[in-house]
């Protein structure tokens, strides 16, 4: 079982360590609201990615596999992604540092609502998941149900340790930084939501 938690620790982190939505999303939560917001957007993701692994362990990726099904989860995904950047766009042109309303702060629980729908909503990446598990059983890493179980834990805690030291970071350097560069952190991050949403809508399309 070691091994297979050590390789699910590995991927968990490597997985979450790439620049994408939920990484933008983490940063610009962090920035405009602290350690405890950031840390919950990376405990959605990694919640998510533990959850997309054990469908893509169970055979789920023949499911994605279907077209209709792989265009109806990739259309929603790619609308979601664009209206989480269009709408932290507007945030960007109203930056209120200090003088948010209690119903704009975010808390972790809504941080944590807003990262499971970002992470989810690119159920693509099952096939993904299937496949790094069809690679680990080839090198004789998972044996059986035992090691799987041992492998999402890995993928799991990977994940979130790498959120929690990306969000302890920013909020370290977040201190040091005044509204302009929050209100950068909006623009960078809404527009890379539009722009991962477009890039999965094509990518659906293109493959449809």
């Amino acid at each position: 079982m070691l091994p297979a938690l050590l390789t699910g620790l590995g991927l968990g982190a490597l997985v979450a360590a790439q620049v994408g939505p939920v990484s933008l999303l983490c940063i610009r939560t962090t920035l405009r609201y602290g350690f405890a917001p950031g840390l919950a957007v990376g405990a959605g993701a990694a919640t998510v990615d533990t959850l997309y692994g054990a469908l893509g362990m169970a055979g789920a990726a023949s499911l994605i596999g279907i077209t209709p099904v792989r265009l109806t989860f990739g259309a929603l995904g790619a609308a979601v992604l664009v209206l989480m950047g269009a709408r932290t766009l507007r945030t960007a042109q109203r930056v209120r540092i200090g003088l948010e309303v209690p119903a704009e702060v975010v808390t972790p629980a809504r941080a944590l609502r807003t990262a499971l729908a970002a992470t989810a909503s690119n159920p693509l990446t099952i096939a993904s998941w299937a496949t790094a598990f069809a690679a680990a059983s080839t090198a004789s890493v998972v044996g059986g149900w035992s090691d799987g179980l041992a492998l999402l834990a890995g993928i799991g805690t990977g994940s979130i340790g790498w959120f929690a030291v990306l969000s302890a970071g920013v909020a370290v350097a977040g201190r040091r930084l005044g509204d302009r560069a929050v209100q950068a952190a909006d623009v960078v991050a809404g527009a890379g939501l539009v722009g991962f949403g477009a890039l999965l809508g094509f990518r659906t399309l293109r493959d449809g």
